[in-house]
């Protein structure tokens, strides 16, 4: 994992260089994608390079590549790193302007920067025991819609869980359930499947999507709804978090507490199955 990619160079990762007057450095004025690498091929590569580009529409920066030369330009990149199962960072910032300043520049470049980074496994007793998460509330900026950088938020209440001796936290706004620090959250209430509808304040996660469409595909009944609220991810018999690096992990514990059994459940096995099967096709 020692090749970069910096503004149509490829680089050796530890030589690679921005501007200290970037805006992605002084602003956090960036978006960004991971998108997860199995057996050399980006999985659902298109639809976080759409991703991509509505993060950038909403921020007004130029795009400066197609899908498809998005799509060559991360091939190489795979490939000069070895292939197999990696995941690859993206991030495109507005670029670097000649002061800083508050007001957008309209004379720059975009900064591209792209690297991969080895994926593993989870755990075996991640699989078998599933993982504690706690409860937060979301102090993150409003359009987290938008997959931008600035996630200080983020990392500060990942920080939090892990003192709780938790892997993750599910964060709460205005009395309802919004999303994890870096995943979707899915619960299973009274037999249902459920997820909170997307909004401003959540994430359009891709394997949050593709888990939908399974559950549509297979008959599991599901829904998005509007207001997921504490006391209903609290009493659920199951509990799910999903991003492109994680997958599916069953959360068992939460705020302390068993959730269901206090072990991952029949739902959330036959969709981890159903997911590495698309994963692994």
């Amino acid at each position: 994992m020692n090749t970069a990619y910096v503004n149509g160079e490829y680089v050796a990762l530890d030589q690679a260089r921005v501007s200290i007057l970037d805006r992605g450095f002084l602003f956090a004025d960036s978006v960004y994608e991971v998108v997860p690498v199995y057996a050399g091929r980006g999985f659902g590569l298109r639809a976080h390079l759409e991703r991509l580009d509505r993060s950038l529409a909403a921020l007004r920066i130029r795009n400066p590549h197609d899908i498809q030369s998005w799509a060559a330009l991360l091939e190489s990149l795979i490939e000069r790193n070895g292939g197999g199962d990696v995941s690859v960072y993206v991030q495109v910032t507005r670029g670097a302007a000649a002061r800083r300043d508050h007001r957008l520049p309209t004379d720059i470049e975009p900064t591209v920067v792209a690297f991969c980074q080895s994926r593993t496994a989870p755990e075996a007793a991640v699989i078998e025991q599933g993982i504690a998460a706690i409860t937060l509330a979301d102090t993150r900026w409003r359009y987290c819609s938008v997959k931008s950088t600035a996630l200080l938020a983020n990392v500060m209440a990942a920080d939090e869980a892990r003192a709780a001796g938790a892997t993750e936290a599910i964060l709460v706004r205005d009395g309802a359930v919004m999303e994890g620090t870096s995943s979707n959250v899915f619960a299973v209430v009274e037999g249902r499947l459920l997820t909170p509808a997307l909004r401003e304040t959540i994430l359009a996660g891709i394997t949050r999507a593709i888990v939908l469409e399974i559950a549509a595909r297979d008959g599991v009944d599901h829904a998005e709804v509007q207001t997921l609220s504490p006391d209903a991810l609290a009493a659920a018999s199951e509990i799910w978090i999903t991003s492109s690096t994680r997958e599916i992990f069953a959360v068992t514990q939460l705020d302390g507490a068993p959730v269901g059994t206090g072990r991952p459940g029949p739902l959330w096995t036959r969709m981890r199955v159903a997911l590495q099967a698309m994963t692994h096709d």
